[in-house]
């Protein structure tokens, strides 16, 4: 007898959970969380938490704050973060100091993992909010993260 009423309950808990389904089907419910992308991309908006990829902020006079001490290059499981650096003379002072050629990120190899930023003591990098990459040719998913001719913005210390 119990054989029986487990195929009953089975399909009573089937029925209920179409019903559900049928519903929403039919009728859209007020307060649906369901985005409409990508017909509504000039909306959108992502939420505070989400990880697009690593961006190197400058201010408007082409500084940052990444002094190339590659902390986040080596926190980096997979080697997604590559720092080209040479040390130059200041004039200033007379000794050498570390200047950054290229912050390179190959977005194609980042887990998003984030354990870059978090190393990193200047708060140099921070995670973007695009979330439209997708490419035909995988060379540009690698990206310099200092512009051209930037600087380290005065007062960061290494």
């Amino acid at each position: 007898m119990s054989y029986f009423s487990e195929i009953y309950h089975g399909i009573k808990t089937l029925l209920t959970g179409m019903g559900v389904t049928g519903k929403y089907f039919l009728k859209s419910p007020k307060g649906a969380i369901t985005q409409q992308y990508p017909d509504n991309r000039d909306t959108l908006q992502m939420f505070e938490r989400f990880r697009g990829e690593v961006v190197m902020p400058h201010d408007e006079n082409n500084e940052h704050s990444c002094t190339g001490c590659q902390k986040c290059e080596i926190a980096c499981p997979n080697g997604s973060i590559e720092i080209i650096w040479d040390r130059v003379v200041d004039e200033e002072t007379g000794k050498k100091k570390k200047i950054i050629d290229k912050h390179i990120y190959h977005f194609g190899m980042c887990t998003q993992c984030g354990l870059c930023i978090d190393a990193c003591p200047s708060d140099a990098i921070k995670w973007a909010q695009n979330y439209e990459n997708s490419v035909y040719d995988r060379t540009k998913l690698t990206r310099v993260l200092n512009k051209p001719g930037s600087k380290v913005r005065a007062g960061v210390e290494e």
